[in-house]
């Protein structure tokens, strides 16, 4: 929420960027649901439900917070971009939120930042706590790579938040499970 936050006063307040672009990596937690019809930003709304979330948590004291979103969402240009098609690509001028990124590999996160243009702002956001990955450990993740590769690289910065906001029944699982 604070990355989502911090982007739209980015963009629509300070015209610093031309765009937000959010993505996650998109894997299967249960069965698969099938074939999603739509486009390839109507597909990504399921797995990026939490971003929307956000923008209805920042707008719950707007009158119409549906129609709130679609102006923010707009006024943003928010965009849902599917990882899987992030290679090839050269984004300029924009804020990218990877969001999930503990669930990412060092490789799919450096396909990622290498995809980032000229003025372009990229916020990797993940708990290391919530790896749901069979195959990744707070060791092996891609966001530890990264925050460990990146440290002495001027053009970037960590921020670490301690404690579970979302519940006590969250919290509790994280330290538990």
């Amino acid at each position: 929420m604070l990355a989502l936050a911090a982007a739209l006063e980015m963009v629509v307040e300070k015209n610093m960027y031309d765009k937000i672009i959010v993505t996650r990596s998109t894997p299967e937690i249960a069965e698969s649901i099938g074939f999603l019809p739509g486009t390839e930003e109507e597909k990504m709304a399921p797995w990026l439900a939490a971003i929307t979330d956000s923008l209805e948590v920042l707008h719950k004291n707007d009158e119409n917070v549906k129609g709130s979103m679609s102006y923010i969402m707009e006024k943003a240009n928010i965009q849902f971009k599917s990882v899987n098609f992030m290679r090839g690509r050269s984004i300029q001028n924009a804020i990218v939120i990877l969001d999930e990124s503990q669930n990412l590999t060092a490789s799919q996160l450096k396909t990622i930042i290498t995809r980032c243009g000229e003025g372009t702002k990229l916020i990797c956001s993940g708990n290391l706590a919530q790896i749901d990955s069979n195959y990744l450990s707070a060791v092996t993740s891609g966001l530890t790579y990264i925050v460990e590769k990146f440290k002495n690289f001027s053009g970037s910065a960590t921020i670490n938040l301690d404690g579970v906001v979302r519940s006590r029944l969250a919290e509790f699982a994280e330290e538990q499970l």
